[in-house]
């Protein structure tokens, strides 16, 4: 695979946001200084136009009191259209937490927004919200901008920018995201044709002959529990062993054996 390499701009944004957030987090910033970075993330690196896309301290008026959401990002100029994303930002200093979650997407449930980001400058989570009975948020993707290459953040942040929020991209993203289930996976990867595809590739790689059930118990070994318990969900079909054809024993050999059985015994 060849090496992928980086726009110097790029490049540069990324390295100077990394040491940014370097810096605070050996200072210990405090939630405010940690917001200040953040939003100078999204314009340089992602493309927004901080003072026009984003919408801080973004009221959300739920069942109690009115509560107020770090920043939404809107697009559209109608400033009471539904925020394309809501970014719930901690201290730099603060590992993110479940309790976190649940403050940013209930902030996007009252607002019946679909996306939301929590982010403390270190760690970027990116989560879509399910509106069923209960809704239910599921994390979509996640990096580190201390830890991540280059090359990785910014394919990330891309996911995030203003480019593919106005594309529209996001919708796709979860629509893929929503076909690769763990169980659909499973599925295609336990099918009789994939296990049939298995068998002929390790016969060639290893010229020894192996049987479906040994496929399946390979696969099983590689796995976790919680795959284990998935796959137990999925009804295998095997593929069905061929039939060893019987030799064939030609009729003048039949008649030439009775014949000489029948002498021997006058």
């Amino acid at each position: 695979m060849p090496k992928q390499t980086l726009d110097k701009a790029v490049k540069k944004a990324l390295t100077d946001a990394r040491k940014m957030m370097e810096d605070i987090a050996r200072a210990d910033g405090n939630e405010a200084e940690t917001r200040r970075r953040i939003e100078r993330i999204f314009g340089s690196i992602m493309g927004y136009d901080t003072l026009k896309h984003i919408s801080r301290e973004h009221a959300v008026h739920g069942v109690g009191d009115t509560e107020y959401c770090d920043f939404a990002i809107q697009l559209s100029c109608d400033k009471s259209a539904i925020p394309e994303m809501l970014v719930e930002i901690k201290r730099v200093g603060i590992d993110l937490a479940p309790k976190h979650l649940k403050q940013a997407a209930s902030y996007a449930i009252n607002k019946g927004c679909e996306w939301v980001l929590l982010t403390n400058g270190r760690e970027w989570k990116l989560y879509h919200i399910s509106f069923g009975q209960p809704p239910q948020p599921k994390l979509i993707d996640s990096w580190n901008i201390i830890e991540d290459t280059p090359v990785a953040l910014a394919r990330k942040f891309d996911i995030i920018s203003y480019k593919s929020l106005n594309k529209n991209s996001l919708r796709r993203l979860w629509e893929k995201s929503n076909v690769l289930t763990p169980s659909n996976v499973l599925k295609t990867i336990l099918s009789e044709e994939s296990i049939r595809l298995f068998q002929k590739g390790i016969k060639k790689a290893t010229d020894v002959a192996v049987s479906p059930e040994d496929i399946v118990g390979s696969i099983r070994h590689l796995m976790n529990e919680a795959a284990i318990i998935e796959m137990d969900k999925i009804k295998i079909s095997l593929p069905e062993k061929k039939k060893t054809a019987k030799p064939k024993v030609a009729k003048v050999q039949v008649q030439e054996s009775v014949a000489k059985v029948a002498s021997e015994g006058e």
